[in-house]
């Protein structure tokens, strides 16, 4: 598109992109800072499961057997070839789901970098 494209009433604005402070977003939009709570009682177990190092394959293949690929409380309820209900994945109410998930991966890519195993397996 050049400019010979546009009506020459029509007027162009160039938009760019910039860092906004939280604060000036929500008291520009009139809305308030979600309360945080005081203490947050899993954020040992967090920190704990961040820094667990797999340095075995023994270590990395019973955390991939352990930890499963999908959600396991996921289902659908059917009845006579017909769905009833859905239970959605429940997993990430779970307040330590993310670090769980980045140790299984990171078991993963020790079998699959560090020992250039086939991990085909657990996916």
């Amino acid at each position: 598109m050049n400019a010979s494209d546009h009506n020459t009433n029509e007027r162009l604005a160039l938009v760019s992109w910039g860092w906004v402070e939280q604060s000036e977003l929500m008291a520009a939009s009139g809305l308030q800072a979600p309360v945080k709570p005081g203490f947050d009682w899993a954020a040992p177990i967090r920190n704990w499961l961040d820094g667990v190092q797999v340095q075995t394959p023994a270590l990395a293949h019973r955390l991939c057997q352990l930890i499963p690929a999908q959600c396991p409380f996921e289902r659908t309820v059917t009845l006579f070839g017909q769905t009833l209900f859905h239970i959605p994945p429940l997993c990430k109410l779970n307040p330590v789901y993310e670090e769980v998930v980045a140790l299984r991966f990171r078991a993963l890519c020790y079998l699959a970098d560090d020992c250039g195993e086939d991990i085909s397996q657990y996916c």
